[in-house]
C-alpha cells in the first residue's frame, strides 16, 4: 500500500468534484472455481484499490459527503478463518492504513444506503461488472441488474476518470517495476523459443518470472504461432521452422499495476526475406506514432499516422495501392491492421476499461464505427500524466482477407492477388509503454529488441 495520506488525498478530491451524495464503493469478493471453498486468485477491484488501498476480499465502503464520513463495511476474522489462514490485523487495524477509522460490520451496509434513499440522497455508484456487484445492489437499492449500467452515476465515473487517468509519481514508479517483469518476460520468451518446442513451455516459463517477483500476470499469455489471432491464448501448438511467434503478455506487480509489451520473433534464428520486409513496415509504425507523442495531440491522429505509415510499406512491396490518405479514410488499411493502435494503462491493462472507453478513451465523444477504427480504445487529446500503449500491428487474417476479396471491397487500394500469397504469414505485433511528459513523451520500463537486427541478434542460437 501507499501512505495513507495519498488514499487520503484522492479520496478528498473525488468528494470535492461530486460535491454531494454517498458515494458507493464495492470491494471484490472471492470467486469459486468448482465449490465455495476452492476459489480463483484473489482480484480487488481496482478502484477501490485506488481509493482504499485493501486488498481484502468482502469489503465495501461509502464517503458520504454531505455527513463528512468515510465509512468501510466488512467482518472481522473469525477463529476459523486464523486456524486456515493464521493470525492477521483486525479490519480496524487494516482500514487505519487506508486512512479511514470508522468500521462497521457488512451487514450494515444495507441499512445506510437504504436511509439515505428515504431521505432522497443521492447514492452514486460505478457501473457493476461482476454478477456479486449486480446482486447486492438489487438487494441494497431495489435496482434490477438490466437497469443498473443507466442508473451509475456518470457524475462519479467522470471524476473517477479523470483521477486515474493522470498518474501520479508513486503511480509511475509502481507501473515501471511491472513493466520491467514484463521486459523480463518477454527476454526469456525470446531467448529460449526453438522450432520444436511447445508454445505452453514459452507461456510456463513467462507466467514463472511474473510469480517470482511477487506479483502475477495482468492478463492472460499469448504466446502463439498464430499471430493473425489478435487474443489467441491457446498454447497448444509446437514451434515450426519458418514460423513468427508472437508474444503479448503482461505482468501485475504486488501493488497490482500493470504492464503490456508485445514481441514478434522468428521461430529460426533470422527472419526470412518477407518476414523482414513487413517487420521493418511494423516497425517503421512504431517509430512514427512514437515520434509525434505529446500533450495536446489527439490519439487517434496518432493511430492515423501509424495506419498511413502502414500503407506507404505496403504499397512499396505491392500489397496496397493507390492514394496512402483516401486508403486510410476508406478503411482499407484495417485489412492489415485491425485493431487500435493503444490503451490507457494502470492498474487494469485496459485501465478502468469497466467505467466505458467513452469516457476514458474518449472524453465523452462519438467514436467510429468503421471497421478498424471502431476497435481504437483511446482516442482522445493527450495530456500530461496520461499513461498508454504504442502496439500497431500487421496481420494477415485468412478468413478476413477472403471476406473482403468476395465482397470487392476497396479495391481500388488492395492488391488482392498478391495479398493471398501471404495466406499463411501470421501477425505481428510489438508494444511498448508510454507516459506523457510536460513535453513529450517517456517509454516505461526496459528496452526490448525492436528493429529486425536487433531481434536477430537477441535470437542467435
Amino acid at each position: 500500500m501507499f501512505f495513507p495520506y495519498t488514499y487520503i488525498t484522492r479520496r478528498v478530491a473525488l468528494r470535492d468534484a461530486v460535491g454531494k451524495g454517498v458515494l458507493l464503493f464495492l470491494g471484490n469478493d472471492e470467486s469459486p472455481m468448482n465449490y465455495a471453498g476452492n476459489t480463483y486468485h484473489f482480484r480487488q477491484d481496482s478502484t477501490f484499490l485506488y481509493y482504499f488501498g485493501l486488498d481484502y476480499a468482502g469489503l465495501s465502503a461509502v464517503m458520504d459527503i454531505d455527513r463528512g464520513r468515510t465509512i468501510i463495511f466488512g467482518d472481522e476474522l473469525t477463529i476459523d478463518d486464523i486456524v486456515w489462514m493464521g493470525p492477521q490485523l483486525s479490519l480496524y487495524e487494516r482500514c487505519e492504513q487506508a486512512g479511514v477509522y470508522e468500521v462497521m460490520p457488512a451487514t450494515a451496509l444495507k441499512g445506510y444506503l437504504q436511509e439515505a434513499v428515504r431521505r432522497n440522497r443521492p447514492v452514486h455508484f460505478l457501473p457493476p461488472y461482476r454478477a456479486e456487484h449486480q446482486l447486492k445492489l438489487l438487494d441494497w437499492l431495489g435496482i434490477a441488474p438490466d437497469r443498473q449500467q443507466e442508473a451509475a452515476s456518470i457524475d462519479m465515473v467522470k471524476m473517477v476518470v479523470n483521477q486515474r487517468n493522470h498518474k501520479s509519481d508513486e503511480e509511475i514508479v509502481q507501473i515501471e517495476e511491472a513493466v520491467a517483469i514484463s521486459a523480463a518476460m518477454h527476454r526469456k520468451a525470446i531467448a529460449m523459443a526453438r522450432p520444436g518446442m511447445k508454445e505452453s513451455e514459452i507461456a510456463a516459463a513467462m507466467h514463472e518470472i511474473a510469480l517470482q517477483h511477487g506479483g502475477n500476470l495482468s492478463f492472460p499469455i499469448i504466446a502463439t504461432i498464430n499471430g493473425q489471432t489478435l487474443h489467441n491464448h491457446d498454447h497448444s501448438h509446437m514451434l515450426e521452422s519458418g514460423r513468427l511467434m508472437l508474444i503479448d503478455a503482461g505482468a501485475e506487480n504486488a501493488m497490482h499495476y500493470a504492464g503490456d509489451l508485445s514481441s514478434t520473433f522468428p521461430v529460426d534464428a533470422t527472419f526470412t526475406k518477407r518476414q523482414r520486409e513487413i517487420y521493418q513496415i511494423r516497425d517503421n509504425m512504431h517509430r512514427a506514432a512514437v515520434a509525434v507523442l505529446r500533450p495536446g495531440v489527439t490519439f487517434r491522429d496518432v493511430h492515423l499516422i501509424a495506419a498511413k505509415t502502414m500503407v506507404d510499406g505496403l504499397k512499396e512491396i505491392g500489397l496496397m495501392k493507390g492514394d496512402t490518405t483516401e486508403a486510410v479514410m476508406a478503411g482499407a488499411h484495417a485489412l492489415f491492421f485491425v485493431h487500435g493502435l493503444g490503451h490507457m494503462l494502470g492498474l487494469d491493462i485496459h485501465d478502468m476499461e469497466n467505467l466505458g472507453e467513452k469516457w476514458v478513451g474518449y472524453d465523452g465523444q462519438p467514436r467510429s464505427d468503421q471497421f478498424g477504427l471502431r476497435s481504437l480504445r483511446l482516442a482522445r487529446t493527450l495530456e500530461e500524466g496520461f499513461v498508454h500503449t504504442i502496439e500497431p500491428g500487421i496481420y494477415f487474417i485468412p478468413e478476413l482477407i477472403t471476406r473482403w476479396r468476395i465482397e470487392q471491397r476497396l479495391e481500388a487500394f488492395i492488391n488482392y492477388e498478391k495479398v493471398n500469397g501471404y495466406w499463411n504469414f501470421g501477425g505481428i505485433r510489438n508494444e511498448e509503454d508510454y507516459l506523457i511528459t510536460a513535453t513529450g513523451a517517456r517509454r516505461l520500463g526496459p528496452a526490448l529488441p525492436m528493429s529486425a537486427d536487433e531481434m536477430e541478434a537477441a535470437r542467435q542460437f
